[in-house]
């Protein structure tokens, strides 16, 4: 007996295993790769058994060797296994012999790549060999492999979501530069940008696909049919009853892309991200995939044995007495060594299977190991990665594996499933762990996809309207029957999973900023990531100006940079025991990072002079680098200091040094968390909320109201350059990034999608909101079956609408509002605004301010305003702070040295919206750059660019005092300025007369404009919704400019009825314009209805907004002309009398007498006040009938006057233009001049006005 068992010790294998080596294994069961022992007795068992569990071996077929057990013993263990896996793989290969064709193209033989030789166009790859992108409008190519029977498929990974057609084509199907795949017969695709499939023709099909989708493309030979995969998820059969084709001509993957569109094609260089049952790839695994795995698990069974020796809890120790090993102290090494060196020999010299290990079953080891969800195993996944870097072949793996983990990233869907640890996560934690190892990091700094992968890591995979629903199966708003508690869960878990992410790419950011590489000369700790930062921003402002940029971009990136950035500069970070930086502690009460320190601050002005290839490219305020690099100072200070609220008074200054501390320090943590767990919920269900836009549709214009929806056919008329509160939905929001340090610019060119698609769905939701109990409320009311028919359909309608507006809220309230960005956000603008105003009192220096400081600043307030759930109330928002942006607002927007308009017109658009509310406008009534500047800066920039949003913002500073607007007075209207605008026109008349003209002519072209689309609509009988919303921009634009009129005759009647009277003239007739244009309307319901859009009340929507500041005009003049004590007033029932059209103007006056005002104005003090205007049509008629008989009694006479003004036919032509002396009236002469400088007969250029009496 002792002699059997020394001779299989001498031999070291049993017969069991010699059998099972020699590939006779059918009467042998391998023992399963769980942690199970096998022993006859309890007690300590032999060596030989734990090697046998470690190496997936039969029980009892491994002998003890006569010497000592090391890693040359175990490497013969491993090479013998390695005969069987061949085996294997050759089995599975022969499956590919006579079913698929694979022409070498310089790849090797079993290497599948795009043809060149099929290329339609052009591709330029990204990464070799299979992230491409097309560069011509329209790019096609087939891959060099081609099936004709059994189950193939092969995967795409979107890196762009535009028009791309992904499927499988014949060699005999055509490429063009307009037919690609899909295009012909024997040629199928899928297209999830147009959701349809192509064969010849477009048939709808599959859902919307976004960016990071994988796309699998499957094809079925056997049963003639094609389908996709969207995310594993099966699309449904596209394509059945395809032919067969002959033996060797068969279907081959193929692509078409529009230009800058990008993939990521697998065609089996990988293993598959979500792979389909019974279907191959088309290119075959390679040969050393089954042992390597093998390997992969001996290695992990390995680590099992040691971990369950090093446990110390109770539940290993129980563990342990059931499942017992031999301890493996000893011999970890031996056994790990030789694991490894079979591993890297494996791999070794072929880059294929290197590739597919580290995508692979490498990537599943290293993730078992770590673990994917908290607590992770940290001290075990260090021990595998040590144990790596002791071989040769260890850093092209790992270089691999990086770029591998950062591509996951980006393919990587949020599942509500696995939150928080979901998305890229794990992928995620486990580089931040591997780069944490010096070499790792320096290995990966030092490789050619070092910018690539880490874009990867920075990327979010963003849920589309398909995902969403999966994401938030249910939804809730007020008033409707949904489960609230569920909804609010949910968010509650998706804002844990994203800030799980956003920590992970601070960890991995602060990482890289403290490496510092090993090269001469020595650069200092930053220096990688300030250079990843700017060639990341040049290469999306090179997108945003259509420049020829190194490849599309993915905005995500920037929005996670962005985030990092504003982490560490608002939260700082401090070094842990690892030595690895990483975001400390909030303190919301001290401000522990940059952004809250308080006292004195400074900022080197040497980055707004520097000249280098990034910022030579940057615009800036006062014109291009290269013009204003010729007007540079010699002498600048090298830094520019101030203390902090230096620009505000003592009185109302709020710093973070002050007792009243900011709104980004003033809320405890404790307060925080309350606030958060409250607003979870938060759904904005109409306006009435405390941040809502007015209910006044024509605080609204700007946004309505784009120069192409006016006519693009209209030359020389004021222009809309502006939008209001609603458009900085729609808007695009240039950058986010505000701090003007080393990282200052990197999300400059952000075009802020999720930003933009945040605001616009906010919007959508609550007019959704209103549109479904609009509809639910006619619903009730109706009778007849074909309405309430109608009415429903329309209600489903709005419902999905609803609803997904409100699931993309939930999505950016998890990502974009949680409390501490926007404790950072608010920190930022304080910051930049005092930096701005410190540089905008040098004259040097504020030319060479980049623009993007100004636009970042404004589209971060606005974005922090309007964040949901609401950051502050908004009485604290620019009180608590951000005093100072309305000085700076105030005092820029109409600055000369700003050479940019459209920088302009952001400063303009900020007032526009801010003074809506009665909160922000008391801080601009006691802003003593307002109370000396604004007036008079509103009435200069009336002007051709920005009179919409000056209209907007005078009517809010002039409302409420009107007829027929006390009932509707809103509480944003200020009485301070009443005051100093009427002062401003009072003492400065020039100005005041030259913007009373511009408010004229306007007000004529809107009328104009408005009567005409009126018109068209009528003469069409149907109202198309893009004339009816221009209908109804034009209406509140015109009454606007009415009532602003109307304050003018109130506050300044002296303009009108003082000195010349053509002020009065072009007043008068302007009224009867209005009066002639609105009655001539005869359908009054057609009228009304055409201004009511959905969602608005009706009494905002009807005659009453503009026929009120006409009376109000009337009324105020005649109220003016009878209390005045000065005799040589212009008479205005004169005025009135004179004009050519009375009957137009009797009638006019009647229409507005028999308006139904007693119910528009029910509870006005108003209403009394008709009563004058009925004195003043009775005067009227009883002058106009005098005056027509005396013009009877002069045309019976026979009387005739030859020197009538031929322009007006109403006055004695008693002026003449010098030089070329040309007769007309001198008020119709005076009134061309304002306009133009040359003679209305010969276009000669005008010198002089001479009166005939004169001469």
């Amino acid at each position: 007996m002792a002699e059997g068992s020394n001779s299989h010790r001498r031999s070291a294998f049993s017969p069991g295993l010699a059998v099972l080596l020699s590939g006779d294994e059918a009467k042998i069961s391998p023992q399963k790769s769980h942690l199970v022992s096998y022993h006859d007795e309890i007690g300590h068992q032999a060596v030989e058994r734990t090697l046998e569990h470690i190496f997936d071996l039969p029980h009892k077929s491994l002998v003890r060797p006569p010497g000592p057990i090391d890693a040359g013993f175990i490497r013969l263990i491993l090479r013998n296994q390695a005969r069987k896996f061949d085996l294997d793989w050759e089995k599975c290969n022969h499956g590919y012999q006579g079913s698929i064709l694979i022409v070498d193209r310089g790849a090797g033989q079993s290497k599948v790549v795009l043809d060149d030789l099929s290329i339609c166009g052009k591709f330029k790859s990204i990464r070799e060999p299979l992230l491409v992108e097309s560069s011509a409008p329209f790019s096609s190519a087939r891959a060099n492999a081609c099936v004709w029977k059994g189950k193939w498929m092969y995967e795409v990974t979107l890196e762009t979501s535009g028009v791309q057609q992904l499927g499988w084509a014949t060699i005999s199907s055509p490429f063009t530069d307009q037919k690609g795949v899909g295009d012909a017969d024997d040629s199928y695709s899928y297209d999830g940008r147009r959701v349809t499939k192509w064969n010849n023709d477009a048939k709808p099909y599959g859902q919307p696909w976004a960016v990071g989708d994988v796309i699998g493309c499957c094809i079925n030979l056997d049963a003639g049919e094609i389908s996709f995969y969207r995310n594993g998820i099966s699309l449904g059969i596209a394509f059945d009853g395809i032919r067969n084709i002959e033996l060797k001509k068969g279907y081959y993957a193929a692509i078409s892309l529009s230009e800058g569109e990008r993939c990521h094609l697998n065609f089996g260089s990988h293993p598959f991200r979500y792979p389909v049952d019974g279907f191959d790839p088309i290119e075959a695994p390679p040969r050393c995939r089954m042992f390597t795995s093998y390997l992969l698990r001996c290695l992990f069974r390995l680590l099992e044995v040691q971990n369950l020796e090093k446990s110390e809890s109770a539940y290993f120790e129980k563990l342990r007495r059931v499942k017992k090993f031999a301890p493996l102290q000893e011999l970890f090494h031996p056994i790990s060594e030789g694991i490894c060196a079979e591993f890297f020999s494996a791999v070794k010299g072929s880059q294929e299977c290197l590739e597919y290990i580290a995508w692979g079953s490498l990537t599943t080891f290293l993730l078992d190991v770590f673990r994917a969800r908290e607590p992770h195993d940290f001290s075990c996944l260090d021990q595998v990665l040590d144990l790596f870097l002791r071989f040769q072949g260890c850093t092209p793996l790992l270089q691999e594996l990086i770029v591998a983990l950062s591509c996951m990233c980006k393919a990587a869907p949020l599942v509500l499933t696995e939150c928080p640890y979901s998305g890229s996560y794990p992928f995620l934690a486990l580089a931040c762990r591997l780069l944490r190892h010096k070499d790792v990091m320096h290995l990966w700094w030092n490789s050619e996809d070092f910018a690539f992968s880490f874009e990867g890591f920075l990327t979010r995979k963003i849920p589309n309207k398909q995902d969403l629903q999966c994401l938030i199966p249910s939804v809730w708003w007020p008033g409707s029957s949904e489960d609230e508690v569920s909804m609010t869960l949910t968010m509650t878990t998706l804002s844990d999973a994203i800030k799980k992410i956003e920590e992970m790419h601070h960890e991995l950011c602060s990482l890289l900023i403290c490496f510092t590489p090993p090269v001469s000369p020595s650069q200092p700790p930053g220096s990688i990531f300030r250079s990843f930062v700017q060639s990341l921003v040049l290469k999306a402002r090179g997108g945003d100006h259509r420049m020829v940029v190194s490849g599309t971009f993915n905005n995500t990136v920037l929005v996670s940079l962005y985030t990092v950035i504003l982490h560490l500069l608002s939260e700082g970070y401090s070094m842990d025991s690892s030595g690895s930086a990483s975001s400390s502690k909030v303190n919301c009460g001290t401000g522990v990072g940059f952004l809250h320190k308080g006292g004195k601050r400074k900022f080197p002005t040497q980055l707004l002079f520097r000249n280098d290839a990034y910022y030579s490219v940057v615009p800036r305020i006062g014109g291009s680098p290269n013009i204003l690099m010729y007007y540079q100072a010699d002498a600048v200070e090298d830094e520019v200091q101030w203390d902090e609220g230096c620009m505000d008074d003592e009185e109302t200054r709020v710093t973070h040094t002050t007792t009243q501390k900011p709104c980004c320090c003033s809320i405890t943590d404790v307060t925080e968390g309350v606030r958060y767990k409250d607003n979870a919920k938060y759904i904005p269900s109409t306006s009435k909320g405390p941040c809502k836009p007015m209910p006044e549709r024509s605080s609204h214009v700007a946004a309505e109201c784009s120069g192409r929806s006016l006519g693009d056919d209209i030359e020389e008329k004021p222009s809309t350059s502006t939008q209001s509160e609603i458009d900085y939905g729609y808007q695009t929001l240039h950058n986010l990034e505000s701090i003007p340090m080393a990282a200052q610019s990197s999300s400059e060119a952000l075009k802020d999608e999720e930003l933009l698609d945040a605001f616009y769905f906010m919007s959508q939701q609550s007019q959704s909101i209103s549109l479904l109990e609009e509809t639910d409320r006619q619903i009730r009311e109706k009778s007849c079956a074909e309405q309430v028919r109608r009415l429903k359909e329309a209600r489903n309608s709005y419902h999905e609408d609803l609803v997904d507006c409100i699931r993309h809220c939930v999505w950016y309230r998890a990502t974009l509002f949680s409390p501490w960005k926007q404790r950072g956000m608010y920190a930022t603008c304080m910051w930049v605004v005092e930096l701005l105003l410190v540089l905008s009192e040098s004259k040097i220096m504020f030319h060479y301010v980049p623009e993007f400081y100004v636009e970042s600043l404004v589209d971060c307030f606005h974005a922090l305003r309007r964040s949901d759930p609401p950051f502050v109330s908004p009485a604290a928002f620019l009180k608590q702070g951000l005093a100072s942006f309305v000085t700076l607002v105030v005092k820029h927007f109409d600055d000369t040295r700003i050479v940019n308009p459209d920088l302009k017109d952001l400063l303009l658009q900020s007032i526009s919206v801010l003074v809506q509310y009665k909160e922000f406008m008391h801080v601009f009534e006691n802003n003593q750059e307002a109370i000396n500047g604004l007036p008079r800066s509103l009435l200069s920039a009336f002007d051709n660019r920005s009179w919409i949003p000056v209209t907007n913002i005078l009517f809010r500073l002039c409302k409420g005092s009107g007829f027929a607007s006390s009932k509707n007075a809103e509480s944003s209207s200020s009485a301070t300025f009443q005051v100093l605008l009427r002062e401003t026109c009072i003492h400065e008349q020039e100005l005041f007369f030259s913007f009373l003209n511009r408010l004229f002519n306007t007000l004529s072209w809107t009328m104009t404009e408005f009567s005409m689309s009126i018109r068209e609509m009528q003469d069409k009988h149907q109202v198309a919704d893009l004339q009816q919303r221009k209908c109804s921009v034009i209406f509140d634009i015109s009454c606007n400019l009415a009532r602003i009129l109307e304050f003018c005759t109130r506050e300044i009647p002296c303009a009108f009825l003082m000195g010349p009277d053509m002020n009065l003239r072009r007043l008068t007739e302007l009224i009867v314009f209005i009066l002639n244009h609105i009655i001539s309307a005869a359908d009054a319901e057609f009228f009304d209805m055409t201004l009511r859009r959905p969602g608005q009340q009706l009494e905002k929507t009807n005659r009453t907004m503009i026929l009120a500041p006409l009376v109000g005009i009337i009324l105020n003049l005649m109220e003016c002309s009878s209390t005045s004590e000065h005799r040589e007033l212009n008479d205005v029932m004169a005025v009135f009398a004179s004009m050519d059209c009375p009957a137009t103007i009797h009638f006019g006056l009647q229409y507005l007498l028999s308006y139904n005002w007693s119910n528009v104005l029910r509870g006005d003090a108003s209403l009394a006040k008709l009563a004058q205007l009925e004195e003043f049509s009775h005067y009227f008629r009883r002058i106009t009938m005098a005056v027509d008989g005396k013009e009877e009694h002069n045309t019976s006479s026979g009387d005739e006057d030859d020197d009538t003004c031929c322009i007006c036919y109403n006055c004695d032509s008693d002026a003449t233009f010098q030089p070329c002396h040309h007769k007309s009236c001198f008020g119709c002469i005076n009134r061309h001049l304002l306009n133009s400088q040359r003679c209305f007969f010969c276009n000669a250029v005008v010198t002089s006005v001479t009166r005939i009496t004169d001469s």
